[in-house]
C-alpha cells in the first residue's frame, strides 16, 4: 500500500493556482479516508483538506476554506486538491495521506495525522513573486 503524490507542486505567483494529485495502490480508495497535509517551515503538520470515506463528507481547514477544494476519483483511486487564491501562508510541503479504512469521522482524520500510517512523499509548493 502506497500512496504517490504527483509532482506537479511548483512555484507560484501569489493568487495564482495550482493542482496536486495523489494516486493511491494497494486497496480500494472508496473505503478509506483520504487528506492533504501541509508542512512549513518551522510549524508542525497540519490538515489541509480531507475527504471522508464513502462519500462521508469533506474538512477544510479554516485558512483554506472557500479557496482549496479537495475532490476523489475512486475509479482512478486518485485524491485531488485545487488550490485557488494561494498566498505566501500557503507556502509548505503538501503530502497526502490515508488510513488503514478506519471509521473516523472526516474531521477526526484531518486533525490527527500523526495517527495515519500510510504517507505519500510530499511536494513543495512556493507561493512567490
Amino acid at each position: 500500500l502506497r500512496c504517490s503524490c504527483g509532482v506537479w507542486g511548483g512555484l507560484v505567483q501569489p493568487g495564482g493556482s495550482l493542482r496536486l494529485s495523489c494516486t493511491v495502490y494497494g486497496f480500494t480508495l472508496e473505503n478509506h479516508n483520504i487528506g492533504w497535509f501541509r508542512q512549513a517551515p518551522g510549524k508542525e503538520r497540519e490538515g489541509v483538506s480531507c475527504s471522508g470515506r464513502y462519500d462521508g463528507g469533506t474538512y477544510y481547514e479554516d485558512s483554506v476554506e472557500g479557496r482549496f477544494t479537495i475532490s476523489r476519483d475512486n475509479a482512478k483511486n486518485t485524491v485531488y486538491l485545487q488550490m485557488d487564491h494561494l498566498n505566501a501562508e500557503d507556502t509548505a510541503v503538501y503530502y497526502c495521506a490515508t488510513d488503514d479504512a478506519l471509521p473516523l469521522a472526516v474531521s477526526t482524520f484531518c486533525l490527527n495525522p500523526h495517527l495515519l500510517p500510510h504517507w505519500g512523499g510530499g511536494t513543495l509548493v512556493t507561493v512567490s513573486s
